[in-house]
């Protein structure tokens, strides 16, 4: 295995985490599911309160592998996070434009592992020829909002009250990255 990025860093945890972010495959989905489906069932970063089954995960994968736009990071041998990015919007129009996704599993979080995957993510999608990256954030997740501004990121908009979960009301900040 050739990785693309390997980065050393103390945490909380005692010694060090070696953090590896590859391209993702399809023997990762187990993996990817869960981390998906915790942030489903505790957060909101994903704005549904249905988990996925194995088998949509398995679809959802399948094509970002298609088009190459999934990563995961591992550190001592197991998958602690994910990143991908796909299409912003389905017309031919928004062709050059994607959006990111960026998960961390629960206890990893402050370890560097989002940073090690949104490096690969944007280089990635800079090589792919795409021209801007946009993230749409939970205006309530601070970390995440910082995470993207460390990337170059800039809030392009707040769009009040246009998701809903946990039985509150949810604002959408919308980033933008140019490529």
């Amino acid at each position: 295995m050739n990785p693309i990025y390997e980065r050393s860093r103390g945490g909380r945890e005692a010694g060090t985490v070696k953090t590896t972010v590859r391209p993702a495959r399809a023997d990762d989905g187990a993996a990817i599911l869960a981390i998906r489906n915790h942030a489903i069932e505790h957060s909101t970063a994903l704005w549904t309160e249905t988990p996925q089954t194995p088998a949509e995960g398995a679809l959802w994968l399948a094509a970002h592998l298609e088009r190459g736009s999934a990563f995961v990071a591992e550190a001592g041998g197991e998958v602690v996070g994910f990143a991908v990015y796909g299409p912003w919007r389905q017309l031919d129009g928004y062709r050059h434009t994607v959006e990111n996704s960026v998960y961390v599993r629960e206890g990893r979080h402050g370890l560097g592992v989002g940073s090690a995957l949104m490096a690969v993510l944007v280089d990635a999608a800079r090589a792919a020829g795409h021209h801007v990256m946009i993230a749409g954030v939970e205006s309530g997740n601070e970390a995440s909002v910082r995470l993207h501004e460390r990337f170059g990121f800039r809030v392009v908009g707040v769009i009040p009250e246009v998701g809903t979960k946990f039985g509150r009301w949810l604002d959408l900040t919308l980033m933008r990255l140019s490529l």
